[in-house]
């Protein structure tokens, strides 16, 4: 039996994809954090021959607001993926709760109900310090492992639409 998995990359890999689009959504909120995952994406996605006009970068001003402007992005047909930054930070008050609930769920359904990748970049963490440690610091940069997952997941649909 074929798995159809025949010249995929290696597991871990990144494929090489031609012609993607990518756009950037970044929320203001925590604005130092977002901008440093933004960065690194970016330079990921322009190592891997995605730069210039194929990528655009979009602010909204908060973490809540990525589920709108992913989507409005999807409805414009001009891209492959999208990629959401944002930045929450537990505070003393139940808030961080709702906003982190909200737009996982948001960028949740999008995946499942629209015929484009979304990527997850939302930093949810107890203190700044664990975002910094995350955007850059000693536990790396998430900025560039969702990079990494836009261009595989666009290979992947595109195997798909291939079939």
């Amino acid at each position: 039996m074929s798995t159809g998995l025949s010249g995929a990359a290696p597991c871990g890999a990144l494929p090489k994809v031609e012609n993607m689009r990518v756009a950037i959504v970044r929320a203001e909120w925590n604005g130092h954090i977002t901008s440093k995952l933004t960065e690194s994406a970016l330079g990921v996605l322009k190592a891997n021959g995605v730069g210039g006009d194929d990528v655009a970068v979009f602010d909204v001003p908060g973490a809540v607001e990525l589920t709108f402007g992913a989507s409005q992005l999807i409805e414009s047909e001009l891209f492959d993926a999208v990629i959401v930054f944002g930045c929450v930070i537990r505070g003393g008050t139940p808030h961080f709760d709702y906003v982190c609930q909200s737009v996982t769920q948001g960028i949740t359904a999008l995946n499942a109900d629209c015929d484009m990748p979304v990527i997850f970049g939302v930093l949810t963490v107890d203190t700044e310090q664990d975002a910094l440690d995350r955007a850059g610091g000693v536990l790396g940069n998430k900025g560039a492992e969702a990079a990494e997952a836009a261009i595989k997941m666009v290979a992947f649909k595109r195997r798909v639409e291939e079939l």
